[in-house]
C-alpha cells in the first residue's frame, strides 16, 4: 500500500486555519482544567468505550492540551493494549508504541514523550485525538504538520474519537480534501456521535 503523503494547504483555507488556530490556542489555554480529564474518561466508558480487545492510542498531554492519561489507565486495567505515538517525517503517518501505564517514556523531537525504541510496534484500532478545535460534523483542528489526518488515512476502519473540552466546540472547521473526520468527539459533558463519519459503536453493541 502506497503511503499517505501530505498535502499542505494554500491561500485563503491555509490563513483560514492560521487564523482559528491562534485564536483556539489562546482560548483553550482560557478554558483548561484538571478536573475535565476525569469527567471525559467516564464518559467515554459509559457512552462509547472501545470493544473487547481494541488496541488503544492516546497520546502523552502537552501544554492546555486535554489529559488523556486517566482514561488509558482505565482501559489498560481493562485488557486493552494501550500505545502511544511515535512522530515520524512531517505529513507522514504517525507510528505507536506499546505502552504501560507507569512505565517511564523517553524524550523525543518537539518536546514530545514517547515510548523506548525498544518497545512494540502496534497498530491501533481506536485512536484518543488531540485537537484545537471541532464541529458537528466530525473535523477538527489540529497544529497544522498533518500527522493525524495522515494517520486516520492510513487506518481503514479504525475508530476515531477526538478528545477535547466542550469549549473548544466551533461552528465549523474550515477543511480541506486532505482532513480526515473523526467518529466522535468526546467531552466532559458527553460523546458527541458526529455527522461526516460512521458512528462510533460501544463494546454492548459490538457483543
Amino acid at each position: 500500500m502506497v503511503a499517505p503523503h501530505f498535502v499542505p494547504d494554500t491561500g485563503e483555507l491555509a490563513a483560514g486555519k492560521a487564523r482559528l488556530r491562534r485564536e483556539m490556542l489562546a482560548h483553550r489555554a482560557g478554558i483548561a482544567t484538571p478536573e475535565a480529564a476525569g469527567a471525559v474518561a467516564r464518559a467515554i466508558l459509559d457512552e462509547a468505550p472501545p470493544p473487547p480487545g481494541a488496541v488503544v492510542s492516546g497520546y502523552w498531554p502537552m501544554g492546555h492540551e486535554l489529559d488523556p492519561r486517566p482514561l488509558l489507565a482505565a482501559l489498560s486495567a481493562r485488557g486493552h493494549a494501550v500505545a502511544l505515538p511515535v512522530t515520524t517525517r512531517r505529513g507522514q503517518p504517525l507510528r505507536f508504541r506499546q505502552w504501560v501505564p507507569g512505565e517511564p517514556l523517553v524524550s523525543a523531537r518537539f518536546g514530545l514523550s514517547e515510548p523506548p525504541p525498544e518497545a512494540p510496534e502496534l497498530r491501533p484500532d481506536w485512536l484518543l485525538v488531540p485537537l484545537l478545535a471541532f464541529d458537528r460534523r466530525g473535523h477538527r483542528l489540529g497544529y497544522g504538520a498533518g500527522y493525524y489526518d495522515r494517520t486516520l488515512e492510513s487506518l481503514p476502519g479504525a475508530a476515531a474519537l477526538g478528545f477535547a473540552y466542550a469549549g473548544q466546540e466551533v461552528p465549523c472547521v474550515p477543511t480541506g480534501p486532505g482532513d480526515q473526520p473523526l467518529r466522535a468527539v468526546a467531552t466532559e459533558r458527553g460523546v458527541i456521535r458526529c455527522d461526516a463519519a460512521p458512528r462510533v459503536e460501544s463494546s454492548e453493541e459490538k457483543a
